[in-house]
């Protein structure tokens, strides 16, 4: 019997996949759960959308705020106790600029999730965005 590409390395063992996916949850949130923490007024953490000013402008999600990856720095967050926990996220899956900032933010002693799917998970969510600059 000839065996996929899928089934060709057999899957893990059940104790191996629930430590592997059960600490996933350490590292990320989705789309879902932001909004439904924004929408409930349960918002415990900041929003960071880590794109640039211009995409930030053309459409973001509702009360984050823009922080380029690259201009993650201590200086930006000195009005942020050190525990505050902060939510990236960029376009979408094609894109690395959560995974940076995410980096970032953890090099500098940040507790930090990454939003899965960015704008492209937010909008197929059926989620609105906001336009406009950041204040």
């Amino acid at each position: 019997m000839m065996r996929s590409a899928v089934s060709s390395i057999p899957a893990a063992p059940s104790d191996k996949a629930m430590a592997h996916f059960g600490t996933a949850f350490e590292y990320e949130t989705d789309c879902a759960d932001v909004h439904g923490a924004i929408a409930g007024g349960e918002q415990d953490f900041v929003l960071l959308d880590t794109r640039s000013p211009g995409l930030y402008a053309q459409g973001h999600v509702p009360g984050a705020l823009n922080l380029p990856h690259g201009k993650i720095v201590e200086i930006k967050l000195r009005d942020y106790p050190m525990e505050t926990l902060f939510v990236v996220y960029c376009t979408g899956p094609h894109c690395n600029g959560a995974h940076r900032g995410a980096e970032r933010l953890a090099r500098l002693g940040r507790p930090v999730k990454l939003m899965i799917g960015g704008i492209t998970g937010w909008l197929a969510e059926g989620f609105a965005l906001d336009t406009g600059s950041s204040a």
